[in-house]
């Protein structure tokens, strides 16, 4: 793709004669019989186009840049293909698992293979036994880093702005950079895939290793705003040819939502693998747009109805026009304009809300958080709040949010890492100090995911527990949710070593579903059981399923 995009728009720049191609310039046909333009006779000769290209310094420039950033991504391409294909082999050879049955496979029978296999074999020599936690720690081992720095808000990826108020910007190449400074770059806090540099675990170096990591944060900043030209001419590029054809197509694809990246790192757990995430997120997608378009605007409604009336009309017009008498569409703009208003008719209808909507949002957020499993105190009993929907946004976006961003990523990001990423140094060196351990066969992880409530719990967090307690108790996937959180009595984390919104406690549940013949430490077990024990009790308690819903205004209308 980076190929033919760069190579087509090489073409486009300095091989098409535009005039003859839009008839500004009459073209002398050699032959009597030809009148009309084609496609090569637009097209210039290969040395005209050769020499347009060799004339102009800065295309020269950006085809270098381009041909060195495609010869890194073929090495990496060759290095990936070769790490394939011994995961390949290893699958054949050692897990019994031939590629064509793949497929029939889940994840939890591939792990049981894996870890028998260390029985017989001792692949890991530092350990007799491989547990589901070990397997996990070593996949997920930066992830998890991320996703505690997200949670503990270390990271500096939400901004107060004027007008526009609280704001996250989390992008791919924010994300990119931020990874290269801490985990895989050179002079990173990791000295390699599994192990911490050792000055970063003493707590007398952390000022001389805050400054250092601050100015190789101003470095990658200023390499990002040298090199911000060419990234963000081929951010338009790629956008322009990734979303044109479906813009056209189906306008209101920009209408569509889609999680963040700040949304996934903030909605994930501990210990999850990304397929488990998607699927989990997945299944939240339906209920989080049909809570997101139960917001209207009465103003925004009417002036849609009315500017798709005036489109429509006029594109009615010209279609009946065009069927009656073909030689309409030989008007110069003709096409453009049933374009544009095909295109204005199909955005005016994405703004009317569907008649038949029931009016329920506090029922749909309580179905997003069965699935997504995370929500702010604040959140609950004001679901039709503005703000709510304002935040939930932040975690569930446009897609045209989305294309607005990574568009604005090349320019906005060396700005994050030079002004706002260097003040967070000291914190984030303390944070890797404090709250990395050395596991044995594993190497260093991070202390959040070993999924440890004693060390880490958040006793003082309440709900949010909704669609993991049922599981648990193998009981409706929404059981009311617990007043507070089980591990108050069980943690002696301080503030600064609790989780924020119980995610260790969410973890440990969810992979302890995941994975059940895990074996939790003791801590962990009590967790457990009390927890299945509470959802029993609460299970038994609450009123007929029937009577629940014939009260909520839902069901009422559903059985009237």
């Amino acid at each position: 793709q980076f190929l033919f995009v760069v190579t087509f728009t090489t073409f486009l720049l300095c091989c098409v004669e535009y005039d003859v191609l839009f008839a500004n310039r009459p073209l002398n046909h050699t032959a009597p019989d030809r009148s009309k333009v084609t496609l090569p006779d637009a097209v210039l000769p290969a040395p005209q186009c050769a020499q347009r290209i060799r004339a102009s310094g800065w295309i020269i420039f950006l085809l270098v840049m381009a041909a060195v950033f495609w010869l890194y991504r073929l090495v990496k391409v060759l290095c990936s293909l070769l790490s394939y294909w011994e995961i390949r082999t290893f699958y054949i050879k050692a897990l019994n698992i031939p590629s064509e049955g793949l497929c029939n496979y889940s994840w939890q029978e591939v792990q049981a293979r894996l870890i028998s296999l260390q029985r017989r074999q001792q692949m890991c020599v530092h350990k007799r036994e491989l547990t589901e936690l070990d397997i996990y720690h070593r996949i997920l081992r930066f992830k998890n880093y991320t996703v505690a720095m997200v949670n503990k808000s270390l990271l500096p990826v939400r901004f107060h702005l004027p007008l526009l108020g609280s704001v996250v910007f989390l992008t791919q190449g924010l994300k990119y950079n931020l990874e290269l400074l801490l985990f895989w770059g050179p002079g990173s806090l990791f000295q390699n895939k599994w192990s911490l540099r050792p000055q970063c675990k003493r707590a007398g170096a952390r000022q001389e290793l805050a400054r250092r990591l601050a100015r190789a944060m101003v470095l990658v900043g200023l390499a990002n705003l040298l090199l911000c030209p060419c990234v963000l001419v081929w951010q338009l590029l790629y956008a322009f040819f990734s979303y044109a054809e479906v813009i056209k197509r189906e306008p209101g694809s920009l209408g569509a939502r889609r999680w963040s990246l700040y949304g996934r790192h903030y909605l994930r757990h501990f210990n999850e693998l990304n397929h488990e995430l998607q699927a989990r997120l997945s299944r939240g997608y339906k209920p989080a747009t049909k809570y997101m378009n139960s917001f209207t605007s009465p103003l925004l409604t009417v002036l849609a109805k009315n500017v798709g009336f005036f489109a429509g009309s006029i594109l009615a017009v010209l279609i009946v026009l065009t069927v009656y008498d073909e030689d309409v569409l030989t008007v110069q703009h003709i096409l453009t304009a049933i374009t544009l208003l095909g295109l204005v008719v199909t955005l005016a209808r994405s703004f009317i809300p569907d008649e038949h909507t029931v009016w329920c949002p506090e029922q749909l957020l309580q179905r997003v958080l069965a699935h997504v499993h995370y929500m702010p105190d604040h959140w609950q009993g004001n679901a039709s709040r503005s703000e709510t929907r304002g935040e939930m946004a932040q975690l569930f976006q446009y897609k045209a949010v989305f294309i607005l961003e990574e568009l604005l990523s090349p320019i906005l990001t060396p700005l994050i890492l030079i002004f706002a990423l260097p003040a967070r140094a000291l914190d984030i060196v303390d944070f890797f100090r404090n709250f990395t351990v050395e596991v044995v066969g594993v190497g260093d992880i991070c202390s959040f995911a070993q999924l440890d409530v004693r060390n880490h719990g958040n006793p003082q967090v309440r709900g949010g527990v909704l669609g993991v307690g049922g599981s648990l108790a193998q009981q409706p996937r929404s059981p009311p949710p617990a007043p507070q959180w089980l591990s108050a009595g069980q943690t002696e984390a301080s503030v600064y070593q609790q989780a924020e919104n119980g995610k260790t406690e969410l973890s440990l549940m969810h992979f302890a579903i995941t994975n059940p013949r895990w074996q939790p430490p003791p801590p962990s077990e009590l967790f457990l059981s009390q927890l299945k024990e509470k959802v029993q009790q609460d299970a038994a308690a609450a009123p007929p399923a029937q009577l629940i819903l014939a009260e909520g205004p839902l069901g009422a209308s559903l059985l009237s």
